[in-house]
């Protein structure tokens, strides 16, 4: 392992392999230290019965815009390009058609009200119809995209991402973790199982303690999560204190997944979708036979992902399957198998799945993106101002990082 090389890169998640790609060939030593055993971080695709199961980030979200999509067809990846199946209920089981279009309609007009009028506090919550019959959907659907209630969720922040993104969501059959960790340069040294302990910023090098001994680079980019950076596992220096803040108003949402593998004959259709129940805030949502494969992709956000973190695999796989057995009839029981599960709000060296801004707290994004003494650089899905809880906004974070880190170490850039 290099002492003290130019850049040490904190994190080899997608943000760390994104600013790795920008400094290859740069001419300056590069050095990557990954508290796990693997790289990757948020996105990591698991080989289960010969299936490719993404635990983690799994649809290149703006798949048009999302330089994740060229790459990975430059490296020789399938892109999947088929429209997905989320916004249809396969035969309207448990909810009929009109009932499903008025609750899209529910969501469209909050979106538009977020988007148009939102509420003076920048509470995403305020913007729901009092008593509304589609208010716990739409709280499921929080739960979904940003991991926790629409009381705890900037209406201003919601608006970003929704305005930017254009809903072109395609996959990759061999799993975005996959393609994620395959990206990462030959030639950029890399550590695992290193994490750093303390970062101390005496002297004109930065000291990053680990470990397996102290490191001096020159400067360092961190990656890690919002509740990394808030968090003790890290010491951090007092001068670091204003980013440590930003981050606590950028916590990590909770989502995770669940497998369940389909053995022996099923009602089940490849490509289909099902909401387990639009009147339960804490519903899963299930994405059936992706690729037609012998899978049920089972979604837990918000309150579901939470309980499913205090329960255990095994209460969150029992009420999954009891949620399709209610819509697929008492059969489908004996044909469902728990796979595999997530557990992310259970990482130590994570925390959570992606970040939202609280209420009044949008703008702490770009605190967070802020190099401190042209030394530190900071990246991470986090601190993109409207790419935020994907792995393009992580890998655009990255490469910005990279680049201020270059003009600091290179001035004849400037």
């Amino acid at each position: 392992m290099t002492n003290e090389p130019d850049i040490a890169i904190i994190g080899a998640g997608a943000a760390g392999i994104g600013a790795a790609r920008r400094l290859a060939g740069s001419g300056l030593s590069v050095l990557i230290l990954e508290a796990l055993p693997r790289t990757g971080g948020r996105a990591w695709t698991q080989e289960v019965n010969g299936i490719s199961a993404d635990l983690g980030c799994a649809w290149l979200h703006s798949g048009d815009r999302n330089p994740w999509t060229l790459i990975a067809e430059q490296s020789g990846f399938t892109v999947d390009r088929r429209t997905a199946a989320w916004d249809s209920q396969y035969h309207h089981l448990g909810v009929s058609a009109a009932d499903w279009a008025e609750a899209q309609q529910a969501f469209d007009t909050w979106s538009e009200r977020i988007a148009t009028s939102p509420p003076a506090s920048d509470i995403a919550a305020e913007a729901l119809e009092p008593g509304g019959k589609w208010n716990a959907y739409l709280q499921a659907m929080s739960g979904f995209i940003s991991g926790d209630e629409l009381e705890r969720i900037s209406a201003r922040d919601y608006a970003a991402y929704d305005t930017a993104s254009t809903y072109c969501n395609w996959r990759l059959p061999s799993g975005y973790g996959t393609l994620i960790t395959a990206s990462l340069p030959p030639d950029v040294e890399l550590c695992l199982n290193t994490p750093i302990e303390a970062v101390e910023l005496t002297g004109q090098r930065i000291a990053l303690r680990t470990p397996a001994g102290t490191l001096r680079p020159r400067a360092a980019i961190v990656t890690v999560s919002t509740n990394m950076l808030a968090g003790s596992t890290i010491i951090f220096p007092s001068a670091l204190d204003p980013w440590r803040e930003a981050a606590t108003r950028l916590p990590l949402g909770n989502d995770e997944k669940l497998f369940l593998e389909i053995t022996g004959k099923s009602p089940f259709a490849p490509e289909s979708h099902v909401l387990g129940d639009p009147f339960d805030p804490a519903t899963g949502s299930y994405y059936i036979r992706p690729f037609g494969r012998p899978v049920i992709e089972v979604f837990l956000g918000g309150a579901g992902a939470r309980a499913a973190a205090a329960d255990g695999p095994d209460a969150a796989f029992a009420r999954a399957i009891d949620q399709l057995v209610k819509l697929f009839g008492a059969s489908v029981r004996t044909c469902l198998r728990p796979l595999i599960a997530s557990n992310w709000a259970g990482s130590s060296t994570i925390g959570g799945a992606y970040s939202h801004a609280l209420p009044g707290q949008a703008d702490a994004r770009m605190v967070l993106a802020c190099p401190y003494d042209n030394r530190l650089f900071f990246a991470g899905e986090a601190t993109h101002h409207n790419d935020f809880s994907t792995a393009h906004g992580a890998f655009l974070s990255g490469q910005r990082a990279a680049e201020e880190a270059l003009a600091a170490l290179t001035p004849a850039r400037r």
